[in-house]
C-alpha cells in the first residue's frame, strides 16, 4: 500500500494525473493533513448541520391549498314547498312537548366555512327551546341549529 501511495504521489508531484488505481489514491495528496478548522467562523451545531438536509417547501402552503381544492362539498338542497309545509308541522308537533325535552333527530344543512357549499348532517339529541325570533333550535347541550339550514327533524 506504501509503494502505491508513494508512486502515486510521485505522479502527483511530476504532473501527471493518475485515472487508475483504488478510490483512496486519488486523495493521496491530502490524505495524511489536518481538518482544517476556520478561526474566524464556530463550527455549526449538530442540529444546524441537520437542517440543511431537512425536505425543502419552496411553495409554503402549496399542499394545504391543494387539499382544499380537492376537497368536496354539497350544494345546499331547497325544499319544495311540500317539504316545507310537512317540516313546519313537524316543529308544530316538537314545539307542543317542548316541556318534555324530547329527543329529536335533526338533519341539517352546513355551510362550509371556507368555500361556498357545505354537507348535509344529523344531530341527535334533546331540544331545549325553539327561538322564533333567532330562528334556532336551541337544544339542552346549547348546541344550536339554524331553522333555516333543516332538512328533516323527527321526534322520537
Amino acid at each position: 500500500m506504501d509503494a502505491e501511495m508513494k508512486e502515486y504521489r510521485t505522479g502527483i508531484n511530476d504532473g501527471k494525473e493518475r485515472s487508475s488505481g483504488p478510490d483512496w489514491l486519488r486523495y493521496a495528496d491530502i490524505i495524511d493533513k489536518q481538518h482544517h478548522v476556520s478561526k474566524k467562523h464556530p463550527p455549526m451545531s449538530m442540529e444546524d448541520r441537520a437542517a440543511q438536509f431537512s425536505p425543502f417547501a419552496a411553495l409554503t402552503g402549496y399542499e394545504a391549498a391543494v387539499k382544499e381544492t380537492a376537497r368536496l362539498t354539497d350544494d345546499r338542497e331547497e325544499l319544495d314547498e311540500d317539504e316545507k309545509t310537512r317540516l313546519n308541522a313537524q316543529l308544530q308537533k316538537i314545539s307542543a312537548r317542548l316541556q318534555e325535552q324530547p329527543e329529536v333527530m335533526v338533519t341539517y344543512f352546513a355551510p362550509d366555512e371556507r368555500k361556498t357549499g357545505g354537507a348535509r348532517q344529523t344531530y341527535r339529541g334533546r331540544l331545549r327551546k325553539i327561538d322564533r325570533n333567532r330562528k334556532m333550535l336551541i337544544m339542552v347541550d346549547q348546541t344550536e341549529l339554524p331553522i333555516e339550514n333543516l332538512l328533516n327533524i323527527e321526534c322520537e
